[in-house]
């Protein structure tokens, strides 16, 4: 009958094929019949049933269209979930048809006296371990065909960059805590996680103002400058000419602040200029810094150290290090036009006044 049919030792490569190729339980693999499977031109539309869950679930696969050429010797793995039931099919169905079983199961185990479906019996009488001996096989870890379930789970969580949602689509979230939430998969899951929370605080931090030397300012009406900044020739012209002027800097657009609607004015400036990516700060512009940075200072005394890092922190690092682009000469010159009365920093009543709560 071996010689005839196929047997437990033919049937596993095929479980391990389809397991492979489908990403599904080996109970679900095992119980497929003819009835469950339904070719298309260019997919295979397969009901996997669960017993343990008492769930089906129906899931498609692309295959290639049977008249296309096929690579015998193709540059990289390719698992064909049609083509593999399809072959199953075409093997079991003489012995499935001989002896009246209908439908046609996709393992069907030819006995000595009498056909037997094989899953009832496929791990008890052939398992994978000793398929592996049998054939001189080695994998590292614990050789557990459930194993190829798991690896399936891992692709997944990488693919979806952990969203749990996502990846326990062919059953409850509670049964991927429970079953797969740990191991390489939690690895995958926790290092997205905390990769997506320092991208999005890394974002924040680095967000603010451009900074504009002598040089640069100059070559504001130079052709092709305007796109190196972002900006359009307009935006350029406007701030040439101070029509931009939010008094610490210049504002790329004031009615599309980070800190406000849309079509808004911003109502931040000027006191969140030096945190926003907004913002052009110009040679101009330093008197206004110097006095900012006198502000926070005066800030830094009345608040405690903890307030004062959550709320002014950013914007002392910025003008510090804006303040730090310019020479000794234009600082000195910047402090003069200050006693001169020649330069203001007119600030909302509000920013002279904080709570310690």
């Amino acid at each position: 009958m071996k010689q005839l049919f196929l047997h437990n030792a033919d049937l596993q490569p095929y479980r391990i094929l389809l397991m492979a190729a489908t990403g599904r339980a080996p109970e679900e693999v095992a119980a497929l019949t003819e009835d469950d499977i339904e070719f298309g031109s260019s997919s295979v539309t397969i009901d996997f049933s669960k017993g343990r869950a008492r769930a089906r679930m129906r899931q498609a696969f692309t295959t290639p269209e049977p008249s296309s050429p096929v690579l015998l010797h193709p540059a990289r793995p390719c698992l064909d979930a049609g083509e593999i039931c399809r072959r199953m099919l075409e093997l079991n169905r003489p012995l499935a048809e001989r002896f009246g079983i209908s439908p046609v199961p996709l393992f069907l185990r030819a006995a000595m006296f009498w056909p037997e479906v094989t899953p009832a019996r496929l791990d008890r009488t052939s398992t994978f371990v000793g398929w592996l001996q049998e054939r001189g096989l080695s994998v590292d870890g614990k050789p557990d065909i459930r194993r190829l379930r798991k690896s399936s789970k891992v692709e997944k969580a990488i693919a979806f960059k952990g969203r749990v949602s996502d990846i326990a689509d062919d059953h409850s979230a509670q049964t991927f805590h429970r079953h797969y939430a740990h191991g390489t998969t939690l690895k995958v899951i926790a290092g997205s996680v905390i990769t997506a929370a320092q991208t999005r605080w890394l974002d924040k931090a680095l967000a603010g103002p451009v900074v504009l030397g002598e040089e640069a300012e100059q070559s504001l009406g130079k052709p092709g400058s305007a796109a190196a900044l972002g900006l359009t020739e307009e935006e350029v012209e406007h701030l040439r000419t101070g029509q931009l002027d939010m008094g610490v800097s210049s504002c790329k657009d004031p009615f599309a602040s980070p800190y406000g609607r849309a079509g808004q004015l911003c109502p931040v400036a000027p006191t969140r200029c030096l945190e926003c990516r907004n913002a052009f700060v110009l040679p101009s512009n330093l008197p206004q810094l110097l006095l900012f940075s006198d502000h926070l200072e005066r800030l830094q005394l009345r608040l405690t150290p903890q307030l004062f890092h959550t709320l002014w922190g950013q914007s002392r690092v910025n003008v510090t290090e804006a303040i730090k682009a310019r020479t000794d000469a234009e600082i000195a010159q910047a402090r003069r036009q200050i006693a001169d009365g020649e330069a203001a920093l007119p600030l909302p009543l509000s920013a002279h006044v904080e709570f310690d709560a």
